[in-house]
């Protein structure tokens, strides 16, 4: 089943090197034929949170928050990417998140964590479980932690570590059953 997803990426720092593990997932997703968009912090700028999408009246919202929106909404999951900050969740995917609500209702979502150590921003991932749940998109069981990410992929999202090819198999193989999964179930109406 083709699945449309939406690869949601918040470092806005100007030396960031997780949008290489970004772009590896990117490009994994596609070469299994999904429709993918980078929803990138940095490309995608939004204010510090005040005001979410839903309280605009309809139209007046800022052109970038109706593209996210839009993405968002046509998104059938999300692949969430977190570097880990302070033993947390960077404050620019929290921002970026933090503007939108039902736009994730009943989708599945995954965690991909990295840093530039060895345990890959785990600590990021669990904070992410709860918050993401909470949301109405519940993260699948797995998640894909990426250490040393400034030297595991390259520029363009290839990986250097071999043993990424083997862990990113198994990791959208589990996506996809759930995005297919609560895809389906959708179709059929959602309780709110």
């Amino acid at each position: 089943m083709s699945l449309n997803i939406a690869v949601i990426y918040g470092s806005v720092r100007e030396e960031r090197e997780g949008i290489k593990g970004a772009k590896f997932l990117v490009n994994k997703c596609r070469e299994r034929n999904w429709n993918v968009t980078l929803l990138d912090a940095k490309e995608f700028p939004h204010p510090i949170l005040d005001k979410m999408y839903k309280e605009f009246p309809e139209g007046e919202a800022p052109e970038v928050m109706r593209k996210v929106s839009k993405i968002l909404k046509e998104a059938d999951a999300f692949i969430v990417v977190s570097g880990e900050y302070n033993n947390s969740v960077p404050p620019g995917l929290i921002n970026l998140i933090d503007h939108y609500q039902s736009e994730y209702f009943f989708k599945a979502s995954a965690i991909a964590s990295y840093s530039d150590g060895s345990f890959g921003g785990v600590r990021a991932g669990i904070h992410l479980r709860a918050f993401l749940c909470e949301l109405g998109m519940p993260s699948i069981p797995t998640m894909f932690a990426m250490s040393k990410v400034h030297t595991s992929f390259d520029e363009n999202g290839n990986a250097v570590d071999t043993a990424y090819e083997r862990r990113v198999k198994k990791f959208l193989d589990e996506f996809e059953w759930y995005a297919t999964a609560l895809k389906e179930a959708r179709k059929n109406g959602t309780p709110y």
